[in-house]
């Protein structure tokens, strides 16, 4: 696989530990080494790792969060570092979203998640994301 379809799997792998309420999915996508932080639509900026696990502790358990699909991912490389960008469907409406990843030990982890409004739906139709690229 290359660099960019292992990103997109991480980001798959992310928004399925979200859909599955996965908490243990979740914690290990997540950067140990590197520092991370979180920004959810609302809240104010989480700037360490345990703010973060304890925000998705949170998000996770409770039945009322909401179900979010991804769209649209595009990949940005940068050396050891990556970003996507994609929309986030709801029910209630849709969120832009950016997850930033690093290598840490081999494998893209994630070190930030920001995802917030976003006044205009997306210009293209949205493919179906990757679900696995195994």
């Amino acid at each position: 696989m290359s660099d960019m379809d292992d990103v997109l799997e991480a980001n798959a792998s992310f928004y399925r530990a979200f859909a599955e309420r996965d908490m243990m999915a979740m914690e290990a996508l997540w950067a140990r080494r590197a520092p991370v932080g979180c920004i959810h639509p609302g809240w104010n900026p989480l700037s360490d790792r345990q703010s973060v696990m304890e925000s998705w502790r949170a998000i996770l358990g409770n039945e009322a969060s909401p179900r979010v699909r991804c769209a649209n991912p595009n990949v940005f490389l940068l050396g050891g570092a990556a970003f996507v960008l994609c929309h986030e469907s709801l029910e209630q409406g849709l969120l832009v979203a950016t997850n930033i990843f690093v290598r840490e030990d081999g494998r893209w982890k994630m070190v930030h998640h920001q995802a917030g409004p976003t006044a205009e739906p997306p210009t293209e139709p949205a493919p179906v994301p990757p679900t696995s690229l195994h």
